[in-house]
Order: structure tokens, then sequence, then C-alpha cells
């Protein structure tokens, strides 16, 4: 899989640990919730950079406490029909102001990722043949938007307002 990242290909320096025992300390790693639950402790005193790897049906409430310690938040999509993962996205950058890299994996889709991207996400894991040009394919699909979200850019109404003034 690639990583995008501000709208470029990007070097990911994480290791997915969840699948490892025991998870490495001498490198970045991206835990499961279980890991973390079990390690934590252990995973602090490491002192390597922490990501936490979240699959849909598990909120962002779980590690609202520990959001400090990750670096990353990685929101799985198990199919691209089940968009939990666009929701706990919201949360974690509006109710618990998280600020690190909001990455989404699992089952990415190039159509998908200007929504993601409204909801918060930042980085991405793609999966297609040249993930760069699946990404400029999209970055620009849209330059009005209705719904409110956390990425900043004004509403259509907003807009309306702003012309007639």
């Amino acid at each position: 899989m690639a990583l995008i990242r501000n709208a470029q290909l990007a070097a990911d320096i994480y290791t997915d640990a969840r699948d490892l025992d025991p998870v490495p300390a001498d490198r970045p790693v991206i835990v499961s919730l279980a890991q973390w639950q079990h390690n934590r402790d252990a995973l602090l005193a490491g002192g390597q950079p922490l990501g936490i790897r979240l699959q849909s049906d598990q909120p962002p409430a779980l590690v609202a406490g520990d959001l400090q310690h990750f670096a990353v938040v990685a929101l799985e999509f198990p199919k691209f029909r089940d968009g939990r993962a666009y929701t706990h996205a919201r949360m974690l950058r509006e109710r618990y102001a998280f600020a690190g890299e909001l990455r989404a994996v699992g089952d990415v889709l190039q159509e998908q990722l200007n929504y993601m991207q409204r909801c918060g996400f930042d980085a991405f894991e793609v999966s297609a043949a040249d993930p760069l040009a699946a990404w400029q394919a999209i970055e620009n699909d849209h330059t009005v938007w209705y719904q409110a979200t956390g990425d900043g850019r004004p509403r259509a109404l907003e807009l309306r307002h702003r012309q007639a003034n």
C-alpha cells in the first residue's frame, strides 16, 4: 500500500505491529487496541513514536484518555459500505481535538478520498496502481460543499452570503 499525505506520496516510517509479538521497541509502530490495552506501560516505556489502529467497531472513546501518546490514529474501513470511520474521524478532530495524523486504512476507495479528507483524515493508504494519480484525479472534483466539516472550507451558504455582501 502506498501512503498519501499532504497530496504527496509519503514514506511510512511506521511498522504495522498488529500481528507481531512482542511489539518491536526499536522503531515507530502502529498497534491494535488489544495490544495497547495489554502492553500500554511497555509501549510507553519504549519511547518510540506510537500509532494505534482502530477497527470500525472500536470508537475513539476507548482511547480518548490516551490520545496524547499517539502520533497516528489509523481508522479502518473494512469495506466501502462501512462508514463508521467517517464519524470516528470527526469525533477525533472535533470532540477530542486530536492533532496528530489521522490515517484512512483498509478498503480506501479513490471515490471516497475527498469525503475522508473533509472528515479530518490527512493520510490515506491507497492500493491503486498509481496512487498519486488517483489522488490528483479527485483532488479538485468538488469546489462547493453543503455540509459543514472540520476542514475549514466554507459551505455553499457561506459563499452566497459573502457574494451578497
